[in-house]
């Protein structure tokens, strides 16, 4: 299930006629689709994971949706950088494979990760930017991150 501050829960399938309506309702626009995962410590050994998935008409605005993952053990930094990048992996491979047979999948998708060249996740950059481009994604750090850094961290 995702979530959508306009739409609010929602299933799958309503999830494809929404993207497919808006994508389709300017033809001429260019899209970027992006995705990127934020993660917080809600208690001891309790993280909160995001992922935010972003349709954005360039010009124009966009809508977005999230889905959430509490994950109930103790893990390092290290590990929660990773696990955010495998849930924005995750949900870019679902989105091209649930978006086949309709043209949208076409679009180069991004992905957002909720690191930078200040902080403690400096000594990642170059681990994590080349897994997501292994797999064949664009990849976006802070401060370009917007979707891990504001959208998906809006519902940590």
């Amino acid at each position: 299930m995702y979530h959508s501050p306009t739409y609010g829960k929602i299933d799958l399938e309503r999830l494809k006629k929404i993207v497919s309506s808006f994508m389709g309702a300017d033809k001429k626009a260019k899209y970027e689709i992006i995705v990127g995962t934020d993660s917080q410590k809600i208690e001891k050994n309790k993280y909160d994971f995001v992922s935010a998935l972003i349709i954005h008409r360039i010009s124009w605005g966009g809508i977005y949706f999230w889905k959430r993952l509490i994950q109930d053990k103790k893990i390092s930094l290290k590990e929660r950088i990773y696990q955010e990048a495998t849930m924005s992996l995750q949900t870019s491979e679902n989105f091209v494979n649930f978006f086949k047979t309709n043209g949208i999948s076409k679009y180069d998708i991004q992905i957002h990760v909720d690191i930078g060249r200040n902080g403690e996740t400096r000594d990642l950059i170059t681990e994590v930017v080349g897994m997501i481009r292994g797999s064949g994604y664009e990849v976006k750090i802070k401060p370009d991150s917007y979707g891990a850094s504001k959208v998906a961290d809006r519902h940590t």
